[in-house]
């Protein structure tokens, strides 16, 4: 057994430096851990920046191929105007109140309660034949409105 000048023994020693020395390595391996969590939420958070920009530009091609297809004629004009309206308020809410695409919210107000899908099979023809009327009375009235919106959407 080694004692110092003052008076302590080297056992004495190692047993005061052998807690800190232990406890210098875990806080050492915790900050080596905790620097690489932060690396990882780095990356994650960058991947999900690049995966919303990807959905954006998603969003957006889709908007513009429904517009176009609006202006073609390839797609019913009802269908496409409720189609962009879900685009744009996922794109932008704000948009929505634009006095051009404004009539997408117009045009969900007033068809929005008309039955799609499988509760429209339900539907007897009877009830079916005055939906499709009334579907078709409000594109008529919303052609021209659904159409300038539609050429918003794409000289933006």
């Amino acid at each position: 057994m080694i004692v110092t000048k003052h008076g302590i023994s080297s056992s004495k020693i190692i047993t005061i430096i052998r807690p800190i020395v232990i406890a210098i390595i875990i806080i050492a391996g915790l900050a080596f851990y905790a620097l690489k969590l932060r690396r990882e939420v780095k990356v994650r958070e960058a991947r999900r920046e690049q995966e919303l920009i990807q959905a954006r530009a998603n969003c957006l091609e889709s908007l513009e191929a429904i517009a176009r297809a609006m202006q073609a004629g390839q797609v019913d004009m009802v269908e496409g105007g409720l189609r962009c309206k879900v685009l744009i308020e996922i794109l932008d809410t704000s948009l929505a109140e634009d006095d051009v695409l404004s009539v997408f919210g117009v045009l969900h107000g007033r068809v929005s309660h008309l039955h799609t899908h499988s509760a429209r099979k339900e539907l007897s023809p009877r009830e079916r034949l005055a939906e499709d009327k009334e579907r078709i009375a409000v594109e008529e009235a919303l052609a021209e409105p659904l159409q300038l919106a539609a050429s918003r959407v794409l000289s933006n």
